[in-house]
């Protein structure tokens, strides 16, 4: 770790994962160097390096800032709601996640590359910014699903949260992939983050009305 204040760590770190976010909009992944991240820092690409190792570093901090912006849309469904119906929750969650597509986007990423090339603090950090989100989302059952049990409420969790590594994938379709639909004869109905996300909440928290 460099030497320098926590706040000044802190500011520099955030500058990288700033620029990588700020690549990441118009790149890929795999496009995306430590060059091209340090080329929008105001300082050398070799101090990148006092503070990430890998690019796989980077972009899991910048998974992690995702979570943390995730986390604070969940707290405030919990903290400025007295009730909510069970459409309702199912409505406010797909449109807390329908404002985190870039969150969105890195679920749908190879997380497994991402974790096996980070340091173990690094990616101890961001599984707890992980773990908030499993706890908020429970925290909004707890609160205005009291009549559910603790398994209804595990098996919500476990369903969800794998669910969402998919949305990007089904609802960010590029023209070349709906070309190549079209000609494989595939007839598919393309839907909004909101639209795929709702529908999934509405079954999974038994709205007898929720349909696919």
């Amino acid at each position: 770790m460099p030497k320098g204040s926590p706040e000044r760590t802190a500011a520099r770190k955030e500058e990288i994962i700033r620029a990588c976010e700020k690549l990441y909009r118009t790149m890929s992944f795999k496009d995306i160097t430590l060059k091209e991240i340090g080329n929008e820092t105001s300082f050398s690409r070799p101090t990148i390096y006092n503070y990430f190792q890998t690019k796989e570093e980077i972009f899991l901090a910048l998974f992690e800032l995702e979570y943390d912006r995730w986390n604070a849309d969940l707290e405030r469904i919990a903290e400025e709601n007295e009730t909510l119906t069970r459409e309702q929750i199912a409505d406010r969650i797909a449109r807390s996640l329908e404002q985190r597509e870039q969150l969105l986007k890195l679920l749908a990423m190879n997380n497994y590359d991402m974790e096996a090339n980070s340091r173990p603090e690094l990616l101890t950090s961001f599984k707890e910014a992980y773990g908030r989100s499993l706890r908020n989302v429970r925290a909004i059952l707890d609160r205005f699903c009291p009549e559910m049990t603790d398994a209804e409420k595990q098996g919500f969790l476990y369903a969800f949260f794998p669910f969402m590594f998919g949305i990007y994938p089904y609802t960010a379709v590029t023209e070349k992939q709906r070309t190549a639909m079209k000609d494989a004869g595939v007839d598919y109905v393309y839907q909004s983050v909101y639209e795929i996300t709702n529908r999934c909440l509405l079954r999974l928290l038994g709205v007898g009305t929720a349909s696919f």
